[in-house]
Formats: C-alpha cells, sequence, structure tokens
C-alpha cells in the first residue's frame, strides 16, 4: 500500500531465512482484513510502501536451524502474531502478547512467499493435506475465527448465558459462531445488512437487533427482562460501540472487546457504575489454534463461510475497494 486508496501488487525480494528460528511457506491463501481498511481509509499513517496482510496458510517451504516442530511439507496455520509459546505470557495463554512477539503485518502475508518469525511457537500443522474446500475456513483460523472465539470467551459465553455480538463483520460472525460453539442459550446480533443477519443466524444468532448506539443498548435490555446480555462481545472499535457494547452488559457482566479501537475514551465515572467486566486486546490465536483446526478438519464448523469474495492475488486492490465500500464482508486471495 503506497498510501490511502492505493494498493499495488509488486514483485517483492523472495522470504528467506534471516533467524535460524524462522520458517518460509508457500503461502497457499491469504485474505485482506478489516483492521486493513484502517490503512486504507487514510486512519492509521502508512510509512512509506507497505507490505500488506497478517493471515496466512501455506506449507513450509524452509526452516531454520533451531525449528524442531515443523518441518518442510507440513501445511500449517499460523496466527496474526508470531510468539515464542514459551514465555510466561505466552503460557498463561497470551500469545499475542509474548515479549518477543512479531506482529506479521510487519512481514507482508498477502504475497506467495512469507517468512514466519518463531515458526516453533507460531505455526500449527492440519493432520495432513486439506481438501480444497476447507481451505477458507483454516484461513479464518489464522485472525477472524480466532480473534471471535477469543472475544467469546473473554465474554464469558456459555450454557444458560446471553451474549450480544456488536459488529456484522468476519469477527462479529465469527464470534456468533464462537458463542453456538461455547454453549450460549441466546446469541443476540446487532447487524442492519440481510446478508450477513442470514449468515449470523446460520451460525447461531437467535435474535437479530438492528438498533444501534443507546437505542442499540436499550433494546438488548428490553429483550433480556431488563437485566442486560450475560456477555458482549465488541468487534468494531469505536466510541459508540464500545459504549454500545458496554451498557448493553447487566451488571457484573462481561464484555469482551476485539475491535481494534481508534478514538474510544472511557469516562471512569461511568464505567465505574456499568459494573461490567473489561477483557479483550489483540486475540491470542496461538492459544485457540489446535481445538479451531481440529473443529475445522472434523467438519464440525465452516467458519470459511465469512468469505463472500475470492479474487487472485493480482487483483488485490479490487478486493480493497469491496470491502471499504462494504460490497463485501471478507475477501480471500488466491495464490
Amino acid at each position: 500500500m503506497y498510501a490511502p486508496g492505493d494498493v499495488r501488487v509488486e514483485e517483492r525480494e523472495d522470504a528467506k531465512i534471516i533467524e535460524p528460528t524462522d520458517a518460509v511457506i508457500r503461502v497457499s491463501a491469504a485474505c485482506i482484513c478489516g483492521s486493513d481498511l484502517w490503512l486504507y481509509r487514510g486512519i492509521e499513517a502508512l510509512n512509506g510502501p507497505t507490505p500488506m496482510g497478517h493471515e496466512y496458510i501455506g506449507v513450509v517451504e524452509q526452516v531454520g536451524d533451531q525449528v524442531r516442530n515443523v518441518k518442510v511439507g507440513d501445511f500449517v496455520v499460523g496466527s496474526f502474531v508470531a510468539s515464542d509459546n514459551t514465555c510466561e505470557i505466552c503460557q498463561a495463554g497470551y500469545q499475542s502478547r509474548c515479549i518477543h512477539n512479531v506482529m506479521m503485518g510487519s512481514e507482508g502475508t498477502q504475497a506467495e512467499l512469507a517468512r514466519i518469525p518463531l515458526a516453533d511457537g507460531t505455526l500449527v500443522a492440519t493432520p495432513g493435506e486439506p481438501d480444497k474446500d476447507l481451505i477458507p475456513s483454516l484461513l479464518a483460523a489464522s485472525d477472524v475465527l480466532g480473534t471471535g472465539w477469543f472475544a467469546a470467551v473473554a465474554a464469558e459465553a456459555g450454557p444458560g448465558k446471553t451474549i450480544a455480538v456488536v459488529g456484522d463483520g468476519a469477527v462479529g460472525l465469527s464470534a456468533v459462531l464462537a458463542a453456538k460453539q461455547l454453549g450460549a442459550e441466546r446469541i443476540i446480533a446487532f447487524s442492519r445488512h440481510p446478508e450477513r443477519q442470514a449468515l449470523a443466524r446460520e451460525f447461531g444468532a437467535t435474535d437479530i437487533v438492528e438498533e444501534r448506539g443507546d437505542a442499540g443498548a436499550a433494546k438488548i435490555k428490553e429483550l433480556t427482562g431488563g437485566y442486560g446480555a450475560h456477555g458482549v462481545v465488541e468487534a468494531v472499535g469505536t466510541q459508540e460501540s464500545m459504549w454500545q457494547a458496554i451498557n448493553s452488559a447487566r451488571a457484573g457482566g462481561y464484555v469482551g472487546y476485539v475491535g481494534v479501537t481508534h478514538g474510544v475514551q472511557l469516562d471512569g465515572l461511568n464505567l465505574f457504575f456499568t459494573g461490567v467486566h473489561l477483557h479483550g486486546g489483540p486475540a491470542p490465536v496461538r492459544r485457540f489454534l489446535p481445538e479451531l483446526i481440529r473443529l475445522i478438519w472434523d467438519r464440525t464448523i465452516d467458519p470459511g463461510k465469512v468469505f463472500d469474495l475470492t479474487l487472485p492475488l493480482d487483483e488485490a486492490a479490487e478486493g480493497y475497494k469491496a470491502m471499504d465500500e462494504r460490497r463485501a464482508t471478507k475477501v480471500l486471495l488466491t495464490l
């Protein structure tokens, strides 16, 4: 990306082993993330031409001398954050905040080849070569599914619980799927888009609410006998969406926030009297990858349905435009 709205597909130097803990993979599929749009829209600053992409699956082509957990030829899924998976933070289940973490956006995985730092702690091999129809779902596990799953866990989704989901993009829809898998009794999705509403219901939503902001929060209270939801997923990252999530939760409820925040300010006194738990941030996708891969491999879940536009890599600019204009929920790039 050269500037807001200016995406170009160019030849780059091939990815290569730099550290002995690296791997290089041949990317089988990549995709465009909603968070990439912050740069595309000029809301986040670009520092010159920037390689794009942080979601990836593929086949290991090279490994460094210290890599032990994956081997050449393995089909692997990795997180959008590279981690050693051994430090105290990783061992506590927060691999995205590993003390040695590398944000994969700094490498750029919308490419034919990608260098994966900390390969042993980052990559998880699938049981074998996946069937072609599993590719979208395995790719979703690299970020949006893992992020939605973390959000649902942070919102304490489980049996007997009512969970509301703010945001009907790929992460929000994945959170609906996750809440269903985690056993939530009632799942309320905020959405104004018929096609996204339909997918939310397919993934497990029991109710759809079209109101937003204070009106949306009031509707949740109305639907829950005045109490509010036991847990709420915030998957947008704006001031309105954050307070919509907080105000939709009951006293003592949980808000799992995973939308990358922009311009969000929390008034301390207002927050104090809500009595809610706030838990979120960059999702520790690596914590969930083994379980998510198994659920996908066994065809228990099909999160790849969040991809509603598939384009070849050389048409990536059109993919960005389609997501920016909300003509696509999430774009898969084939290689």
